[in-house]
């Protein structure tokens, strides 16, 4: 089999993908993750994902890599990894009582083996409302500044919806696996 590479140096997409149980390799993609003005949220994610993994494709043109991005909103505001308590305080209290829309953006290519397939899945999630000392006790608790939308909803931050709904709950964390799976077994891969 060609050698697996994830374009990705996010340690909740490698800890997924591990759940499949095949030999892989990450590394950084080193793409500029730029918006382009008007962009909607979802093509930013197919854009991103396939230039990850593109740009890890041009590099390793023998093996077959998996490029991810996922873009989170809130109707048109994207919400962005809050880097600190203030603004995970801030975004999950514009979010409480409200619906996201998380969209994942997965892509498969291999250059050699002429292999470029891709796939998008919008999870939605519903917030409930949400008071200012609950809000408080969840980010002092799982301090999620690295997640977009504030949140880590495979930790405690599921105590914070009413429904998530998605085709593939993998997607909300950062990999959409049920998709992933699939195109790789089309690639040869034994699974499981």
């Amino acid at each position: 089999m060609r050698t697996l590479l994830l374009a990705s140096t996010s340690p909740y997409r490698r800890a997924l993908l591990e759940r499949l149980g095949l030999p892989f390799e990450v590394t950084a993609p080193q793409v500029l993750e730029h918006a382009i003005p008007g962009e909607p949220p979802q093509l930013r994610a197919v854009r991103l994902a396939q230039a990850k993994a593109d740009a890890v494709a041009q590099r390793h043109p023998h093996a077959l890599v998996i490029g991810s991005d996922q873009v989170a909103a809130l109707g048109t505001r994207v919400l962005h990894k809050p880097g600190d308590a203030l603004h995970c305080r801030e975004q999950l209290a514009a979010l409480s009582g409200s619906t996201a829309h998380f969209h994942t953006a997965c892509a498969l290519v291999g250059e050699r083996a002429r292999i470029s397939v891709s796939y998008l899945d919008t999870t939605s999630v519903v917030f409930r409302s949400l008071s200012a000392e609950e809000i408080e006790r969840y980010v002092e608790r799982e301090q999620p500044f690295d997640c977009a939308g504030s949140f880590k909803a495979e930790a405690l931050g599921i105590s914070l919806f009413t429904r998530i709904d998605s085709s593939d709950p993998t997607a909300l964390v950062g990999l959409p696996l049920i998709w992933l799976a699939s195109a790789l077994r089309n690639c040869g891969y034994s699974l499981p």
